[in-house]
């Protein structure tokens, strides 16, 4: 498993490495999970509707993208978890992977004294039926891209102007609103830890970590 942790990243490029990565792969390809921020903007899946943004005034760029759910919001405070990963090969079903993304999140919540939870028939992880963590894959050829987005101290005001995943006036909230006082980039290494612990593991699996950008299929950084 290699982790790259990257910092703030433009979303086009951090996609188009993802396609790249995963287009690219071959059977002893390593698995790769990515920790990064995004500038403001928008996304929208491919079945997406785009009346679901219902306004704009700070004119936040809106990408049609290849994950499956509708709108959601990503900026700079969100904790944004890309993995990569070969599932026939960690012998993982795409729901069992979502089930995984799910209690990581719910695990990393509480380290930090928060009791979050899913949602029947609403991917993501929820606080008292408020939003505080998107979940959105493709899985092309048994591989997995895109992942996860936790909100630690990013701006809600973007939230507002859209129906967040499609849901008309879904609550979405953020670690601050608790108290939590912790950096992105402490949160992230507790999620990367629970992932690890949840992923099923490969025969001969060695850690492997990289804590910048400079990779030939990492995106270069937006800052």
């Amino acid at each position: 498993m290699i982790v790259k942790r990257l910092g703030l990243v433009d979303y086009a490029p951090a996609l188009e490495a993802m396609r790249v990565f995963t287009a690219g792969r071959g059977a002893d390809t390593p698995d790769e999970i990515w920790l990064l921020q995004h500038p403001p903007v928008y996304t929208l899946g491919q079945a997406g509707k785009p009346e679901h943004l219902l306004q704009n005034p700070a004119n936040i760029p809106l990408v049609h993208i290849d994950r499956g759910g509708q709108i959601t919001y990503h900026g700079p405070g969100q904790l944004v978890a890309y993995l990569l990963l070969d599932l026939p090969r960690r012998r993982l079903k795409v729901r069992e992977l979502v089930f995984l993304m799910e209690q990581a999140l719910i695990d990393t919540l509480a380290d930090y004294g928060l009791a979050a939870a899913r949602k029947d028939g609403a991917p993501g992880v929820y606080i008292d039926g408020a939003k505080i963590a998107a979940l959105g894959l493709r899985v092309k050829k048994g591989c997995s891209y895109h992942g996860l987005a936790l909100n630690v101290d990013a701006d809600l005001a973007p939230f507002g102007w859209i129906n967040p995943c499609g849901y008309e006036g879904l609550k979405t909230i953020r670690m601050k609103d608790f108290g939590v006082t912790a950096s992105v980039e402490q949160v992230g290494e507790r999620l990367l830890g629970h992932l690890q612990r949840l992923l099923p593991a490969l025969e001969g699996d060695r850690a492997a970590d990289t804590n910048t950008a400079q990779t030939a299929a990492a995106p270069s950084s937006a800052s």
